[in-house]
């Protein structure tokens, strides 16, 4: 048995209405759909190279230290984050095509010339610039997914999509390792280049996915928005998430170190197990439940990963907890982009990409340099259970805003379903 579309009701929505004469499901991995998962791969492969490559480099043959390689990364992320409603609003005008395509130049171009950067601040503006194309590709990116998915499967694309990200990430850092041994730092720079451009011509292959058509009365009359507000609601819940994940990321290696276990990555190994292979057996369960309460058993899963590292000293707890960890954001992210696309029409998407995307960078940088605070004043274990208290609270939050437990006053109505056609383009398939 299968679901329809999530439809609108009185309370609010993200409801899926089960039903025993479900027309066919609807094609998922399409020629698009797959060109635009490899496109993320190699952009975030290429990513996870300069991830290990970026420290070593600024700390190495630049001679700066371990406070140089921290504003190196920080510039990244801060202008990531500013340009994302930016980028939002011009993906909805543009096209995603276009942002994709240039993202990837971009961030080839400035990896590619971090190469040849003889100094701390030349780096640092390098990397700005990677924050740039950084938020023009990820946020095209996750608008080309909402318009290639069918709304009722949208919550397994996301699932599956988002493998690209974590398989980047995780290959990425070995890959760069390899190349800095192999051919040295120039070679790894332009490795990771490579990737990137490769990831704009994957990307490039596609075509655009901007729905065409007629536009609907409330998209005429409707400003353009820099931010959607309707998303916020469950952007704050995903934003909780986010934050306990950068938690765990920053502080599991320390933990693991300071209980003496002996494969001190085992940690970050089973929580990474375990999200990528839950992606994949689980996809399909975040389209038959509500997005909203999914995301706040999410966040209560995660809350209880932490709570167990923080409260148990042991190698045990240590990787049960991580365990519960992947289980929670396993479900987290896809869940909550489910909720917040819903609340966009299909000439939204990309502002409401934007708008979304920015928990990652807020959670991811702002989150670990608030509990390393508490880490470094208190210990690792207060800083786990400031972690689970936000949890928690993201988790309230969210529960908050589902259909049974608030009215329309937190979330706008959700869009009829998408019926505009898309602009046929050579390599898009039909649907």
């Amino acid at each position: 048995m299968h679901g329809r579309p999530a439809q609108p009701d009185p309370e609010g929505m993200y409801t899926s209405t089960p039903t025993t004469d479900a027309p066919p499901r609807e094609p998922l991995l399409t020629s698009s759909f797959v060109r635009l998962s490899l496109a993320d791969l190699a952009y975030f492969t290429a990513a996870g190279v300069s991830i290990l490559a970026l420290p070593l480099y600024v700390t190495g043959p630049l001679g700066s230290d371990a406070a140089g390689a921290g504003i190196a990364f920080g510039a990244f992320a801060l202008s990531a984050l500013l340009l994302r409603p930016v980028v939002g609003r011009l993906c909805d005008a543009w096209g995603r095509a276009p942002l994709m395509i240039g993202g990837g130049i971009l961030a080839a171009t400035t990896l590619a010339l971090t190469a040849h950067a003889d100094s701390l601040a030349l780096v640092v503006a390098l990397r700005l610039l990677l924050g740039v194309a950084e938020a023009a590709f990820f946020v095209a990116s996750l608008a080309a997914l909402a318009d290639l998915a069918p709304s009722s499967r949208r919550g397994e694309a996301l699932s599956y999509n988002s493998l690209g990200l974590y398989l980047g990430i995780t290959l990425g850092p070995p890959l760069g390792e390899l190349l800095i041994r192999t051919v040295g730092f120039t070679g790894a720079w332009y490795g990771a280049g490579v990737l990137a451009l490769g990831a704009a011509a994957v990307a490039g292959s596609i075509g655009e996915t901007r729905p065409s058509g007629p536009v609907s009365d409330s998209d005429t009359t409707r400003r353009p928005a820099w931010i959607h507000r309707p998303a916020i609601g469950p952007g704050l819940g995903f934003l909780a998430s986010v934050i306990a994940m950068g938690g765990f990321l920053a502080f599991a290696t320390l933990r693991a170190e300071s209980i003496a276990m002996p494969n001190v990555s085992l940690p970050l190994l089973v929580y990474g197990c375990v999200v990528v292979v839950g992606r994949v057996a689980f996809a399909r369960v975040v389209d038959r439940l509500p997005a909203l309460a999914l995301g706040a058993g999410s966040l209560a899963t995660i809350a209880a990963g932490l709570l167990l590292m923080a409260g148990l000293r042991t190698p045990l707890a240590l990787i049960a907890g991580s365990a519960l960890m992947g289980a929670g954001v396993t479900f987290s992210t896809p869940a909550f982009f489910s909720a917040i696309f819903a609340t966009a029409t299909p000439r939204e998407r990309g502002v409401a990409s934007g708008t979304a995307s920015m928990a990652l960078d807020l959670g991811l940088g702002a989150g670990p340099m608030v509990l390393g605070l508490t880490a470094a004043a208190v210990g690792t274990s207060w800083a786990f259970g400031v972690a689970a208290g936000i949890a928690v609270v993201g988790a309230l939050w969210t529960w908050s805003l589902s259909p049974r437990r608030a009215g329309p006053r937190h979330l706008a109505p959700a869009p009829a379903p998408d019926l505009t056609a898309r602009r046929r383009t050579p390599g898009s398939p039909s649907r």
